[in-house]
């Protein structure tokens, strides 16, 4: 083996990394922490990163061998700032070579893809979709964040149902299972209790509370299914969005690829999302292949040498 590359997915739940020779064989894979940027937390995401980053040389036995690349893909480098920040505290603790810094997105779109068109919706802690066009034109829908963005993704359904649960103990909405459902997911005894644990939860830890809402929607409860159908509808817009600016209509033949826990083959929220999309999204033709953004992330690195990813 002349060189290694390393591929790395950082999300707000998790981090994975994938340890790959220079013609794309996988060597290695593990998963680390929560990596995703946040405003003025550049260091700690690198920190999680360089962590992943040992450990899985760690696991291939090559504590002694520096990467010749390694390609990020991670949440929050949305922006030019972010993205330089974490690229110069990444090249600062010199765990490569060659350093590349790309949105999570865009190396989950490199693996559904490659270079070809395509939309691709994320929903995992957070909620974006990226597409690139017939011409090559790229855009981007959603993906702006947990204050005041992700729409349909994990953390904005955990939020939403602990409005939920609070709105049905003030008397203002209908007794709903949601609620023994959240305390018992949250570890707590008595509703009031929710104040203090939401105001310390990080984005994952509120996007923790996702498969509980599905989960709930499963049993038959009618609250947690109209907030599904809601975080269904917002995903559905983003992908809309992309197939008329890219596309020009949205009954035009697109290929969608879906990635991210929340729509994992087989979940509640997948499952929904694709039969909405045949009515609201004509066109879309739903990929049944997984995405694995870490893999795109070393088709990047792979691409940063000249190489190819084999077939």
């Amino acid at each position: 083996m002349t060189a290694i590359v390393i591929g790395i997915d950082g999300g707000g739940s998790k981090t994975r990394a994938i340890v790959a020779d220079e013609h794309g064989n996988q060597v290695a894979e593990v998963v680390g922490g929560a990596s995703a940027v946040r405003p003025g937390a550049v260091e700690a995401s690198a920190e999680v990163i360089a962590a992943t980053v040992a450990d899985a040389l760690a696991s291939c036995e090559m504590t002694h061998v520096i990467p010749r690349v390694l390609c990020v893909g991670v949440a929050g480098v949305g922006r030019e700032p972010e993205r330089q920040a974490l690229w110069q505290a990444l090249v600062e603790r010199e765990i490569a070579a060659e350093v590349v810094v790309h949105t999570d997105f865009g190396v989950a779109l490199d693996d559904a893809f490659a270079e070809g068109p395509g939309i691709l919706l994320v929903a995992g802690t957070g909620s974006v979709a990226f597409g690139r066009g017939p011409a090559g034109a790229t855009a981007r829908a959603g993906g702006w964040g947990p204050v005041f963005g992700d729409e349909g993704g994990g953390s904005w359904i955990g939020r939403r149902a602990l409005s939920i649960v609070s709105a049905a103990s003030d008397g203002r909405e209908p007794e709903s299972a949601l609620t023994g459902a959240l305390l018992t997911a949250a570890q707590l005894n008595e509703t009031s209790e929710l104040v203090g644990w939401a105001a310390k939860a990080t984005p994952a830890e509120l996007a923790s509370l996702a498969p509980v809402v599905m989960s709930v929607a499963d049993a038959g409860d009618l609250r947690a299914n109209s907030l599904l159908s809601l975080a269904v509808e917002e995903l559905v817009v983003h992908v809309r969005s992309l197939a008329r600016q890219l596309f020009g209509d949205e009954r035009a033949a697109i290929s969608v690829a879906l990635s991210g826990g929340l729509l994992k083959r087989g979940t509640t929220l997948r499952k929904r999302l694709e039969h909405r999309l045949r009515s609201a999204v004509p066109g879309a033709q739903v990929r049944a292949e997984e995405v694995i953004p870490a893999r795109g992330a070393v088709r990047g690195a792979l691409r940063y040498l000249g190489e190819s990813m084999p077939v």
